[in-house]
């Protein structure tokens, strides 16, 4: 890949070379739980980002929660993959293209139950804000 820029967070940035360094994610934990690696476009600078995000997979596609542990707004990837949904996804040493699009209603709530299930600090993160947090379903290209 070409340009890819590290998260300037120290703990993703180590999560994300152990990653890199081991060619996979599996035995890479966040709270105990499994993680994916995805490559999203910045959407001001163009270039490539690795995101460490939960692990929320369901018949071949992904959940991927905005949920920022809460905040009052949404973490800057969220805007990337609004700008750039085409998406490389990273589980276990599996590599493979997604598109992402944002979801509400019902299909919202049935993938927010899965978030929940794989992650429950997302329902905590609900709570602590006013902003309904977004949910992305990455399909495979």
């Amino acid at each position: 890949m070409a340009d890819v820029a590290l998260s300037p967070t120290e703990w993703v940035q180590d999560q994300t070379k152990q990653i890199l360094e081991t060619g996979t994610t599996e035995g890479v934990l966040v709270f105990g739980r499994p993680i994916v690696l995805l490559t999203v476009r910045g959407a001001k600078s163009g270039k490539l980002r690795y995101t460490p995000v939960m692990r929320v997979e369901h018949d071949g596609s992904y959940a991927v929660v905005a949920s920022k542990g809460g905040a009052p707004e949404h973490p800057t990837w969220y805007h990337n993959i609004k700008a750039h949904p085409e998406i490389v996804l990273q589980d276990g040493t599996e590599v493979k293209e997604y598109t992402a699009r944002e979801v509400d209603g019902a299909e919202r709530a049935e993938w927010w139950e899965r978030a929940v299930a794989a992650f429950s600090n997302y329902a905590e993160y609900q709570e602590k804000t006013d902003r309904t947090i977004p949910l992305f379903v990455l399909d495979p290209k």
